[in-house]
């Protein structure tokens, strides 16, 4: 595995200890980074540590410091804050065994590839990995990791299992405060039908590749753009297809127009108004037969 292993060590479960392997499971994107320019010059601005009042200072004389209150801070040198860290203990105990749907999507935080460590581990590897598959249970244990310590979670994935960071309680905001005022009304029954036959219209098997990121294809066709231009200013009006002005939307209407079908179904005609128009417009004789 050419990856370098973000983490080694054991995952322990009561007396049966299995070596393993972590590796990151996520890659930063394909951002469009800027670096801010002189204009006139054409070369990159620097920055400087100043201090308010006395201008540029030497690197050297730079600490980390906390504040306590307005203005007032506890100093603090960098072998004082090595020494608080945690050792990256070389063993994740699983202590708790929890239902998936028990641990809200908010504390998921960052996803890690487990494998074992060689041959020797494959078959207890194996063992936990299905296990946990058959329960559909997910592991909990802490662990620490570069200097900080992680609640994790331990679940299968194809055939080996990953390891996901979790956020700490502290660290989530309470949804109660942003939904409280989303009334709890029911809604109508009919709308709730075209919605939910819409949803299954659309329902298909995930396929990350059909999404990418169209703001960053934009950026760099701009950039594109802009260089073959030589620096001419590039601004291009789109038309984004929406109609302008009031905001009321019938929901009724735009459901059925998203399902394809007429906003109001067509009205078939009574058959007493079809006889009466019968009657209204009298049969035409057939023509007289000419003479020879």
């Amino acid at each position: 595995m050419a990856a370098r292993a973000y983490w080694q060590g054991q995952i322990r479960l009561a007396l049966v200890s299995i070596p393993v392997e972590i590796y990151s499971a996520t890659k930063s994107g394909a951002a469009v980074s800027f670096r801010q320019i002189h204009e006139p010059s054409g070369k990159p601005i620097s920055y400087e540590k100043v201090v308010t009042g006395m201008g540029p200072v030497d690197v050297d004389e730079i600490v980390k410091g906390y504040e306590v209150s307005k203005g007032e801070y506890v100093l603090l040198e960098q072998d004082e804050i090595d020494a608080v860290k945690l050792e990256s203990k070389k063993t994740l105990e699983l202590t708790q065994f929890v239902d998936a749907s028990e641990i809200d999507v908010l504390y998921y935080e960052k996803p890690y590839f487990v494998v074992p460590a060689d041959d020797l581990a494959e078959e207890a590897f194996i063992v936990l990995r299905e296990a946990l598959r058959r329960t559909k249970k997910v592991g909990l244990g802490q662990l620490a990791m570069r200097g900080r310590e992680y609640v994790v979670s331990l679940k299968p994935c194809g055939r080996g299992m990953v390891l996901e960071t979790l956020r700490y309680a502290d660290e989530v905001h309470k949804a109660q405060g942003y939904f409280r005022e989303i009334p709890d009304d029911k809604p109508d029954a009919e709308l709730l039908d075209l919605a939910e036959a819409l949803i299954d219209r659309k329902t298909s098997a995930f396929d990350p590749q059909e999404f990418h990121d169209r703001y960053v294809d934009a950026l760099k066709g701009l950039i594109e753009r802009k260089r073959k231009a030589h620096g001419k200013k590039i601004i291009e009006e789109k038309d984004t297809g929406e109609a302008k002005g009031s905001n009321v939307v019938d929901l009724m209407a735009a459901l059925r127009k998203s399902m394809g079908d007429k906003a109001t179904p067509a009205k078939k005609e009574p058959a007493a108004e079809k006889a009466a128009a019968a009657k209204k417009t009298p049969a035409r004789k057939p023509a007289a037969k000419k003479r020879a």
